[in-house]
């Protein structure tokens, strides 16, 4: 099982503060630390987020960070045109050493959209906007160097791009979502691999329509990774835990959420391993608290198998 530590940014963390959380996973001992693409609290309660662009703040991290894996969970299809977010993923990936990974969907917060003047389509719109996306992105990346990229689309033209890879192979994709048909077979045609999204109960059923998925395209299920994201306040003790919980605003992740003592967590987490999943993203709400970090890294995950 990887664990990857995920950070809406929220309660006003600054680019400093994601750098201090990226370390203090690494030197933990995560194998990635992947962070929300919002503009907006995901509680609209919470007054003091601090946006920050996603891959400006990755590109950085790339720089400085040395091991960790980084990258989105997920990309809003709707904010960036495909190909220069190809060219962004990909200049990321240069900048890391090939650690970054690109996830992407088809958005679904409309107050953020509204909040920043960014379109909002209805959801088919967006669901067609994110498989052309995907099938510009994987088209730029594959294409030879020294040859350009033509695309024709409902929604896009592109004409002459070139492929923005500096060199290696290109970023993994991530596809994920709650969607019930076209994300699964969207994932099972594109992505290395599929995110069951929120709540993390829901997991088991969408990795069962995504194997349907590739097994309708003759793809092995077995080539793609399968992850979920699990809300997570441990403590040494269940008071500890219960004090980290506080700071979850909103009823439904505070529901899902694994608040407990190291043993309780590490023993939960291995539900989720046997339930399908080999990738765990762990979500963490309190960016500023290194020491929830530390306590993970030496209290749960020399006791999760990571094969």
């Amino acid at each position: 099982m990887r664990v990857r530590v995920l950070l809406e940014p929220r309660h006003g963390v600054t680019y400093a503060g994601l750098l201090a959380l990226a370390r203090a996973c690494e030197d933990a001992g995560f194998e990635g630390f992947f962070r929300g693409d919002h503009l907006y609290g995901v509680d609209p309660q919470d007054r003091m987020y601090h946006p920050t662009d996603s891959w400006t703040t990755l590109a950085g991290l790339a720089r400085d960070t040395r091991r960790i894996r980084l990258g989105t969970l997920l990309t809003a299809g709707t904010f960036r045109a495909p190909g220069l977010l190809a060219v962004i993923a990909a200049t990321a990936a240069d900048m890391s050493g090939g650690r970054v990974e690109l996830g992407l969907g088809a958005g679904w917060y409309a107050a953020e959209h509204a909040a920043y003047g960014i379109a909002f389509p209805d959801v088919k719109e967006r669901f067609d906007r994110l498989e052309e996306s995907l099938e510009i992105i994987t088209g730029l990346w594959a294409t030879p160097h020294g040859e350009r990229y033509a695309h024709t689309g409902p929604l896009f033209t592109l004409d002459g791009g070139a492929n923005p890879l500096a060199c290696g192979p290109a970023p993994p994709l991530i596809i994920g979502g709650a969607g019930p048909r076209r994300t699964p077979e969207l994932a099972a045609r594109y992505a290395d691999e599929f995110n069951a999204a929120f709540p993390p109960d829901a997991a088991p059923a969408r990795y069962d329509r995504f194997r349907r998925a590739c097994e309708r395209i003759g793809r092995d299920p077995a080539t793609a990774r399968m992850s979920t994201m699990v809300p997570v306040c441990c403590g040494a003790d269940r008071a500890e835990a219960e004090r980290r919980a506080e700071i979850i605003g909103s009823p439904a992740l505070r529901a899902a959420a694994l608040v407990g003592p190291p043993a309780e967590v590490t023993d939960r987490l291995a539900a989720h391993g046997a339930a399908g999943a080999d990738t765990v993203y762990l979500h963490i709400y309190d960016p500023g608290d290194l020491d929830h970090i530390a306590l993970l890294g030496e209290a749960v995950l020399p006791h999760l198998d990571r094969s």
